[in-house]
């Protein structure tokens, strides 16, 4: 295992245990997850996860990759007591504590689904909708636009150009500006990343 691994095991081990002091009726109202007896049910790009004091598993029963593990564990531990009304869209580098983050970011989600899907935009538009998408309440000049559920809450707005006789493909990867609220900057950059992942696996 890789230091980085080591260090994620050791986060998740401590997010399953601060999972169980808090109310979990508490953050089915708030969040709009399922709590059934002392698991709670997640959707994550529209497919069920659970996570309990036992850990987290995905749809087939398995423990997923410790960085969905990671941010359904902090989801629920950040759950907030209040919910900011504005949900004007931001781009991450927007987020408090992104600057870390922001080469990791462009490079493998916004370039990543760029390169992808260069000379494709209808698969964009067709894997997005598969997951869920749906057509945002603004409208934008892009070739596509598409508003994804990531998680309850936490919709990411998809925004791509095909490439033309002057530019490539280029795709930016929008979060509602509350969305700092729910996960941390750390926690949003893999969403990000995992929606590449998920796209990709959707159009298969």
């Amino acid at each position: 295992m890789t230091a980085e691994a080591t260090v994620y095991e050791k986060t998740y081990e401590d997010y399953i245990a601060a999972l169980k002091r808090i109310d979990l009726a508490a953050v089915e109202a708030k969040l709009g997850v399922q709590v059934r007896g002392h698991e709670v049910i997640i959707p994550l790009f529209g497919k069920p996860h659970k996570v309990s004091e036992s850990g987290v598993t995905n749809p087939i029963g398995r423990q997923p990759s410790l960085d969905i593990c990671v941010i359904l564990c902090k989801y629920l531990l950040l759950c907030p007591d209040a919910f900011p009304q504005d949900k004007e869209w931001a781009a991450f580098r927007d987020f408090r504590e992104s600057a870390p983050l922001l080469g990791y970011f462009a490079h493998q989600v916004e370039h990543a689904i760029a390169a992808y899907f260069a000379g494709r935009p209808g698969d964009v538009e067709k894997a997005a909708k598969t997951l869920g998408g749906v057509s945002p309440a603004i409208e934008v000049p892009y070739d596509v636009s598409i508003q994804v559920p990531a998680l309850p809450q936490v919709p990411i707005l998809v925004l791509y150009n095909d490439a033309d006789e002057e530019f490539p493909a280029k795709c930016s990867v929008l979060f509602e500006r509350r969305a700092e609220i729910f996960l941390d900057a750390e926690c949003l950059a893999m969403l990000g990343r995992l929606l590449f992942t998920y796209l990709k696996k959707a159009e298969i």
